[in-house]
């Protein structure tokens, strides 16, 4: 298999489940030294399988909303590799209720994981792209953030807001080698999708047009493209993988 991704050196936050899990074996499939940043110590174990199987990868239990730590990381493995190359935002939380019911630290919770932790980590690993002149910025919206959803008011927020810093960070960082992309899922099945009753998840998948939920693999692919050398002149957009919902 060609390795897409040899060599670079890959931070994923929220690397321990679902797809990010995916996105973090799929990259160190293709020849990335991979990174795992998550709060979950499952991304200890997702970490040592990808080294039994012949892959580069590590663990850091880390918040993305505490900068001070992401900063210290980012040197730590800038000062290990002698560089950052891709960049993965994917942690993000839930914290669903209709706009009248929401509470104040519900709303304040999602956009301190889902926006600040975003900007705390782009901003970390920035310094160290524009030193090699290369980087891939990637980071998860949702088809939520492009269309809304009953009762996530703050989730939608946020990740129409991951689709705007991107595309900010397109103009900011063009000139230096590195592009800033958006990934929007639609649904997928992961942990949270599983603990949807059948009759409502039978309802959803009936209004995608493939009729069917996606495998966070399938979402994982739109990252690899995304952060490769294939998807260099690749910036500003926002990929929608989500069965044609969003059409």
């Amino acid at each position: 298999m060609e390795k897409r991704l040899k060599d670079k050196v890959a931070l994923v936050t929220g690397g321990a489940r679902g797809i990010g899990k995916a996105i973090s074996e799929l990259f160190a499939a293709h020849g990335a030294i991979v990174v795992i940043l998550d709060v979950l110590e499952e991304g200890k174990v997702i970490a040592e399988d990808i080294r039994s199987h012949g892959g580069r990868a590590e663990y850091y239990l880390l918040s993305v909303t505490d900068k001070n730590a992401v900063n210290q990381l980012c040197e730590r493995v800038f000062a290990a590799y002698g560089r950052i190359d891709i960049l993965i935002n994917n942690a993000g939380i839930t914290r669903d209720r209709t706009l009248e019911k929401m509470t104040q630290e519900e709303w304040e919770m999602v956009m301190d994981v889902n926006l600040k932790g975003v900007f705390n980590c782009t901003q970390a690993v920035v310094p160290y792209m524009k030193e090699n002149k290369w980087g891939r910025i990637v980071s998860a919206a949702s088809n939520v953030g492009l269309r809304g959803n009953f009762g996530q008011t703050n989730y939608a927020a946020t990740k129409a807001g991951i689709i705007a810093m991107s595309k900010t960070w397109t103009l900011e960082l063009g000139k230096y080698g590195i592009t800033a992309n958006a990934v929007a899922p639609g649904l997928t099945m992961t942990e949270m999708v599983e603990k949807i009753p059948e009759k409502q998840l039978d309802a959803i998948i009936e209004s995608i047009p493939l009729k069917t939920v996606a495998q966070p693999m399938d979402i994982a692919y739109g990252y690899l493209y995304l952060a490769s050398d294939e998807a260099r002149y690749v910036s500003g957009i926002c990929l929608t993988i989500d069965g044609g919902i969003s059409r």
